[in-house]
Parts: structure tokens; C-alpha cells; sequence
């Protein structure tokens, strides 16, 4: 259903936030995997582990794995490392988080070879504003921040960021078209915004050359999450 844009794909990524399995489950059983990727964050890790990581990947998706870790380096080795055990398909970690910690994070994936995670950085959540940045120190604009977390993940060996999907065409510009992008956030024109604050439409993801869209409560919390998925990926 996706078609190729230039040289690019952009593929959907569909976030599971959800707090009950069996429903999750019900909607995953009447997904493609050849066309949709999941996505397992700290909501549903933290209800069911592992083993529902486990659980999906048998079917046969690829996971992206987003809780986002921010530590130590030690820490954030040792996490990416167990992450990485279970087989899923990518990882995300806070570029915030500096440069010992991003390659202690890529040093830990040394010993999967063929099997390596992509490995995602963080850069501005697509629910702040540039008065968010100013509360928390950062006298910055939310397109320069991108761009200098961004260059800070590629300087160290990530695949690529997750940023506001406004933002992607900026990044590919300066850091190469290889450089992958991931923009949450994805709404049609009528859905609600909810707590997001960069929104951006598969449209336009499509014009701007995203690698892939991650949509979550604009299809999870559809009448129809099947009908919504298959309006989204009508427009890529």
C-alpha cells in the first residue's frame, strides 16, 4: 500500500499505548506485517515486559522499542544491550544525554552484527514549545535544537532521530538523505491535536521525505483504528 517516493518509502509505525493486552492484541491479529511496524513504549513495557515484546515479535512484527533511556553511560549500555536481547527492531535513547552516553549505547549493540537494532535519538518532543525549551535552560529555537541534537546523534554513530515532522526536511538537508527520520505525531486534518503540539499530516510526511510516521491515539482511539490505519497509508 506504501508507495515510493524518489528513493524513499515512508512506512507506518503504529504506537501500542494501550492498557489492556487482549485489546491490543485484537487489533495487532488484523494488521499486515509487511506493511506496519509497532511501536511497545513505557505504558505497555511497564504492564506486560518482556514478554509481550516476545509475544508480538513472534507474529511476525518489527518492534521499535521507544522508552527512551537517558542515563549514565553504564546504565544506558547495560539497558540497550537487554533491549537489544529481545530482537527488536529499534531502540530509542535521549540525545540529551551526551556523547559517552550515545556511544556507550552504540557500543553495546557491537555484538549483534547482522541482527542490530536501529538505534534512535531523541530530540525535541513534539509536545513542547520553544517557551518549554526557555523553562528547562535552553534559550534555543525548537528547528536549531533539532538540528544540533541531531548532528550530535550522527557525530556518534546513530541511524537516526525522532523529531517533529516539520523539522525532517531541515535535518535530511544538512546530514544526508541516509540519515534516517521518524516523526511522531501524525494526525489527519480533522483528528484532535490531544497534548501534541507539532503536528503534521501523512501528506505532508510524505512530501518531506519521512522515513517513518508513528500514529497512536488518532488510530487507537478511532471507532475504527482498522478503517483510520488504511486512510493514513492511502496518502504515502
Amino acid at each position: 500500500m506504501s508507495a515510493v517516493i524518489s528513493k524513499f518509502t515512508t512506512k507506518v509505525i503504529l504506537a501500542l499505548d494501550y492498557s489492556n493486552k487482549n485489546q491490543a492484541l485484537e487489533l495487532i491479529n488484523n494488521l499486515d506485517p509487511a506493511i506496519y511496524r509497532l511501536k511497545i513504549g513505557k505504558k505497555m513495557f511497564s504492564l506486560f515486559g518482556k514478554s509481550l515484546v516476545v509475544q508480538i515479535k513472534n507474529l511476525g512484527f518489527d518492534i521499535f522499542l521507544d522508552l527512551k533511556f537517558h542515563d549514565i553511560p553504564n546504565t544506558v549500555f547495560g539497558a540497550v544491550s537487554a533491549a537489544a536481547d529481545l530482537g527488536v527492531w529499534m531502540i530509542s535513547i535521549h540525545i540529551s544525554g551526551g556523547s559517552k552516553m550515545l556511544q556507550a549505547a552504540k557500543l553495546a549493540l557491537n555484538p549483534f552484527k547482522k541482527d542490530t537494532p536501529l538505534l534512535i535519538g531523541i530530540t525535541v518532543l513534539t509536545s513542547f514549545t520553544e517557551q518549554d525549551l526557555r523553562e528547562v535552560g535552553i534559550n534555543s529555537s525548537i528547528t536549531n535544537q533539532v538540528l544540533m541534537l541531531s548532528r550530535l546523534a550522527k557525530q556518534n554513530g546513530l541511524d537516526g532521530v525522532v523529531c517533529p515532522g516539520e523539522e525532517s526536511m531541515n535535518i535530511k538537508e544538512k546530514l544526508g538523505f541516509g540519515f534516517k527520520i521518524v516523526a511522531p505525531a501524525i494526525r489527519l486534518i480533522e483528528d484532535p491535536a490531544y497534548d501534541q503540539k507539532k503536528v503534521i499530516t501523512p501528506k505532508l510526511a510524505k512530501k518531506f521525505n519521512i522515513d517513518y510516521i508513528i500514529v497512536g491515539r488518532t488510530v487507537t482511539f478511532s471507532k475504527n483504528p482498522l478503517n483510520k490505519l488504511k486512510k493514513i497509508t492511502s496518502f504515502l
